[in-house]
């Protein structure tokens, strides 16, 4: 696991782009989310980014942007070829000793539908939705992670 470069913005938005079509989304929807799914110099700014890399090109992302006590999961992607590896659970470990460390008590996940379930077994609890930064009427689950246990 390593710090996200600048110069492999191109790589994560593609990272990103495949991690979400693996939910079985049409083209047309894909078109939809590409802008809020890329991943620029600015987006790097906002929060470290953590990657892990195989075969030296990146396989799984996550960000987290802590704003006082509570925090962000942001951009937590993992390739299709390489799910079931257990590099989502290692970013949400990396996710949530960061944001304790940055003295986090919560991390706020606004997560796909299909990555939802995921995110419960990891420890978070869903606390309503919130609206889709793409698709406009769509909702997607609003999780919970408390920081302050184990």
């Amino acid at each position: 696991m390593r710090a996200a470069r600048p110069e492999e913005c191109a790589a994560l938005t593609d990272l990103c782009l495949r991690s979400k079509a693996h939910c079985g989304y049409d083209a047309a929807f894909m078109d939809a989310c590409r802008a809020e799914l890329a991943v620029t110099p600015a987006i790097l700014a906002a929060g470290p980014v953590q990657v892990i890399e195989a075969e030296g090109r990146p396989v799984a992302m996550a960000q987290v942007v802590v704003t006082g006590r509570r925090a962000g999961l942001h951009k937590m992607f993992v390739d299709p070829a390489h799910m079931g590896r257990g590099h989502g659970r290692a970013l949400v470990d990396w996710a949530r000793a960061t944001a304790r460390a940055a003295g986090a008590v919560e991390m706020d996940i606004e997560a796909d539908p299909c990555a939802a379930p995921f995110y419960e077994r990891m420890g978070a609890r869903v606390v309503g939705d919130v609206p889709s930064g793409s698709i406009p009427g769509r909702r997607l689950p609003l999780l919970v992670l408390d920081l302050r246990d184990g």
